[in-house]
């Protein structure tokens, strides 16, 4: 028997979402296994595939993906209110650290010793987008189609340079083909 999701309160999508902007560096895709974490494994709002589908529209959309993803989240949990207050909760930590860095830290940017620490914080956010490709990966190329579908559409964006937005349309139409049984199944 499936467990029912549960319902979030608004401060708690709030701090939740806050939470996550706060602890990651590097964006969406490396917030997506820390929001994984919070909202499917610890709070069970949502399933990991639902998860996967609201980062997959996120990125399909104009704007930042992590704060599409939140929104949506927001928004499935407790409507308008909730995608408020989630959207509120992933921008919080960057606003107050931009502005931080904007009034204090701009002319330290120079330095050896902050080059060298960004050098070490680019190679951390490597491993933190590999480990996004690889949780998005094991959920959503589950079939040899789907990992056909993957592949063709690497390729095309990166050895031809392709729209992404392209391969997105490509996708859908052919996930819309391709995976009628598993959506009414699903």
């Amino acid at each position: 028997m499936a467990e029912t999701p549960k319902r979030a309160g608004l401060l708690e999508l709030f701090y939740v979402f806050a939470k996550i902007s706060a602890l990651t560096i590097g964006g969406g895709y490396v917030m997506f296994p820390l929001m994984i974490r919070e909202v499917a494994e610890t709070r069970k709002w949502l399933t990991e595939e639902e998860l996967v589908d609201y980062f997959a529209l996120g990125q399909s959309v104009p704007g930042i993906i992590a704060m599409n993803t939140a929104t949506l989240v927001g928004y499935r949990k407790r409507g308008i209110p909730g995608a408020v207050f989630a959207a509120a909760g992933m921008a919080a930590p960057s606003l107050v650290v931009i502005l931080l860095i904007a009034a204090f830290l701009t002319p330290c940017f120079d330095h050896p010793a902050v080059k060298k620490a960004f050098a070490g914080i680019r190679a951390a956010v490597v491993a933190m987008l590999l480990m996004a490709v690889w949780q998005v990966g094991k959920k959503s190329i589950n079939t040899v189609s789907k990992g056909v579908i993957a592949a063709v559409s690497c390729i095309a964006i990166v050895g031809f340079q392709l729209n992404p937005v392209l391969m997105i349309c490509a996708g859908a139409l052919l996930g819309f083909l391709l995976f009628k049984k598993e959506a009414e199944n699903g």
